[in-house]
């Protein structure tokens, strides 16, 4: 299978190990992943309230690009990215008048809008047999809470491969890894997104809300599709503790390098032991 790539500017930052997991378990499922030449910011998180005609044309040069490279789709695994670029090839394909006026300032004309797809899409699509077929010996049985944010399912009308008040896709991967998914209250809160830098007060606060959850609910470990959720779960827990005494850390993955982890890949090939939080996973 091969598929166009978008790793986005978290990660390839910030976001390495995100970018290194999502590679390496495509590698081991058959994936071929072609990333987009010259790719550019998307323009999550403050072009879109900054300008609508900026935030539509960052976009729509990645698409162009792509749509130039011949790739029909595209992976974005950071869900501010993939919120982005999908809304931008809806806005595209329905407002002729808006993808005229884009394509005279990028001085082409997109041939071929290509569909976005998130990090959950494309482990669904290799399917539980593919899956299970390569899990190994490091799948870890652990209670596990999936946690979405606010973005990787909303809004309803555009991202339909789920629901947007109970998903249950990433419940169905992990189960499929050997886990046990819980059932708990904030899987789609928001953390606090990109106020970590300018109001971490905000931040620590939603994020020590979604973390006393899943540790009420027994969970061992957070799971995540989205670079700055996980920034704001796995980097911020220092700054809870200090705030909230009582507050005990949890791990936060990837759900890449949980994949990752059940096909028996190590914490460093994975980036795992870059987080914060330190994370050991159980033998089965």
């Amino acid at each position: 299978m091969k598929i166009g790539y978008y790793p986005g500017c978290s990660l390839t930052g910030t976001a390495k190990e995100y970018d290194k997991s999502v590679r390496k378990t495509a590698e081991v499922l058959g994936i071929e992943l072609i990333e987009i030449d010259d790719w550019n910011c998307c323009g999550a998180t403050s072009a879109h309230i900054t300008s609508h005609r900026l935030a539509l044309s960052l976009s729509a040069r990645n698409l162009l690009l792509a749509s130039k490279q011949g790739l029909k789709e595209i992976l974005a695994p950071c869900a501010a990215c993939y919120s982005r670029l999908s809304l931008s090839a809806e806005e595209l394909i329905k407002k002729p008048d808006a993808k005229k006026e884009i394509e005279e300032l990028l001085g082409e004309e997109i041939l071929e809008i290509p569909k976005i797809i998130n990090l959950v899409q494309l482990y669904q699509r290799v399917g539980a047999e593919k899956m299970i077929e390569k899990k190994g010996t490091g799948n870890a049985k652990l209670k596990t809470a999936c946690y979405y944010g606010c973005l990787l399912v909303r809004p309803s009308g555009l991202n339909s491969f789920d629901d947007s008040e109970e998903p249950q896709s990433m419940e169905k991967i992990v189960t499929i890894c050997g886990a046990e998914p819980i059932d708990w209250n904030y899987k789609t809160e928001c953390c606090g997104a990109a106020h970590s830098i300018a109001r971490k007060d905000i931040v620590v606060d939603l994020s020590h809300k979604i973390l006393t959850d899943a540790k009420t609910r027994k969970a061992d470990i957070v799971i995540t599709a989205c670079p700055m959720c996980h920034t704001n779960l796995d980097m911020r827990q220092k700054d809870i503790k200090k705030k909230f005494d009582k507050h005990e850390k949890i791990p936060v993955l990837y759900l890449s390098e949980f994949v990752g982890l059940s096909m028996g890949l190590t914490k460093e090939e994975l980036g795992i032991d870059l987080h914060f939080v330190p994370f050991e996973s159980k033998t089965v």
